[in-house]
């Protein structure tokens, strides 16, 4: 297995190349080169499976010859072993034909954890093998961040920076983060935006000077393991819910595009889904993508889904590029576009080909609201703002209401307690693991939004240590 550019410049590379890579040199995110498939019957064969070995058939394709099978298999069940139910992501039932998939079992209560709890994993293994230092550089908007702290707290010779926009995460979110006392951790709270963050992330990566010199290593979903972790997940709820032999749709809120484009790689490898829903906040540039072919930024207005308070989503590039046939020349230009022009439009057979695929929602928050209420109202279940966005989104969408439907829980309810208890009146508890995390102390900086800055920052605390 190889990976190539989305921007069609860089050579082919190796899984174990790309890890540690992030960005293409051509600045362009990498992808397989050929999808791997799975037929019918293997699909069939992953029924009573546990996820652990459901993850460890899915990703083997994409791993070459890079880690070897029995090494694979141990770092895919050490990532799982701490999540806090034995299913791992269980479904739970909210209509007659739908379903919840929970992701936030794991120990930062968030869907990044499936991702990063295996990629902290194989960075360890990485740094191991080759003896070299690691800077892993990340933006959030509230989960990744707190998500590769966990996972990457107390490695040795890893240095991981989070940058997360200034009061525009939720306090358990911060706090997840700004908590870890860890001295390989560090915390930069941005004066700005989310698409600030990641900006500041992406021109790192794009100095190759400064990427060389402290070994830059990428957390966020720009780096193809995270995707490649995500789609395992798809698989597991499909089969539980009689796939191959049924289709089934899903719905995901939608911030980056990285959990939802993993739903996409397990269509491409077999998966017979139905649709791919995309549920968006009032930040809504995927939504409008979808309905016009206009991918235009705008201002990003602060929700109570921060998580998804995102206009420029990094790994739509991926969507583009299959979108565009695979035309890595075309893919830049568009991304030149979206640089100095603010958008660009898509259009004709390479939108159509896109829309057999997905739909798309905007939900606004008093929407948002009400699906909070609605879904305790009816079930008994209290579910966070980003879900709620999810489920408001499939009750507005009725093309197949026959068709099994899963909406992705992408996070704990106790993550986002203020919203939950407006809309219901009950305030959700933080599971015992967390419990006293209002009590302890915080350490963070806050930096401009600077790049300069932000990379005089971290120069100075790679030398430190």
């Amino acid at each position: 297995m190889r990976y190539v550019s989305t921007r069609g410049e860089a050579p082919p590379v190796r899984f174990d190349e790309l890890l540690l890579a992030g960005l293409a040199p051509d600045g362009g995110l990498y992808v397989p080169e050929a999808w791997p498939t799975i037929d019918v019957d293997d699909i069939r064969a992953l029924a009573g499976l546990s996820y652990s070995q459901v993850v460890n058939r899915l990703v083997s394709p994409y791993l070459g010859d890079s880690i070897e099978p029995d090494v694979m298999e141990g770092i895919i069940e050490d990532a799982y072993a701490g999540f806090g139910h034995a299913a791992v992501a269980p479904l739970r039932q909210i209509s007659s034909c739908e379903w919840m998939l929970e992701l936030f079992h794991g120990p930062t209560l968030a869907f990044k954890d499936f991702a990063l709890q295996l990629l902290g994993r194989l960075f360890d293994y990485s740094r191991s093998q080759k003896g070299e230092h690691i800077t892993i550089v990340g933006a959030t908007s509230g989960d990744t961040g707190s998500a590769a702290i966990d996972a990457c707290r107390g490695l040795k010779r890893v240095d991981a920076f989070v940058l997360h926009p200034k009061d525009r995460v939720s306090e358990v979110q911060r706090r997840q983060m700004t908590t870890v006392a860890d001295p390989n951790i560090h915390n930069i709270a941005v004066e700005g935006t989310f698409d600030d963050c990641q900006a500041a992330v992406k021109a790192m990566f794009n100095d190759p000077e400064f990427r060389d010199s402290y070994g830059l290593t990428a957390v966020n979903s720009i780096n193809w393991a995270r995707v490649m972790a995500q789609i395992a997940y798809y698989f597991y709820a499909a089969v539980a819910l009689g796939a191959p032999d049924r289709k089934i749709a899903f719905v995901v809120p939608t911030g980056n595009f990285g959990d939802v484009y993993a739903g996409y790689a397990a269509l491409r490898m077999g998966l017979p889904i139905s649709r791919l829903i995309v549920a968006t906040n009032r930040n809504d540039i995927l939504t409008r993508f979808f309905k016009t072919g206009e991918y235009r930024k705008d201002v990003v207005h602060p929700t109570i889904s921060p998580s998804m308070d995102i206009q420029v989503s990094s790994n739509f590039e991926r969507l583009l590029f299959e979108g565009m046939e695979r035309d890595g020349a075309a893919v830049a230009k568009l991304m030149v576009d979206l640089d100095t022009e603010g958008g660009f439009h898509f259009e004709g057979d390479c939108l159509d080909r896109l829309r057999q695929v997905f739909s798309a929602c905007a939900v606004s928050e008093e929407k948002t609201l009400e699906a909070i209420a609605m879904t305790w109202r009816e079930t008994g279940i209290l579910i966070d703002p980003h879900t709620a966005v999810g489920v408001a989104a499939l009750r507005s969408d009725v093309s197949e209401p026959a068709t099994p439907s899963v909406v992705l829980a992408t996070a704990h309810p106790a993550k986002f307690p203020d919203s939950v208890e407006e809309a219901t009146g009950v305030r959700p508890a933080l599971p015992p693991h967390l419990s006293d995390l209002y009590d302890r102390a915080e350490r963070c900086d806050t930096l401009p939004n600077d790049l300069d800055a932000i990379q005089e920052y971290i120069r100075e605390r790679i030398a430190v240590g």
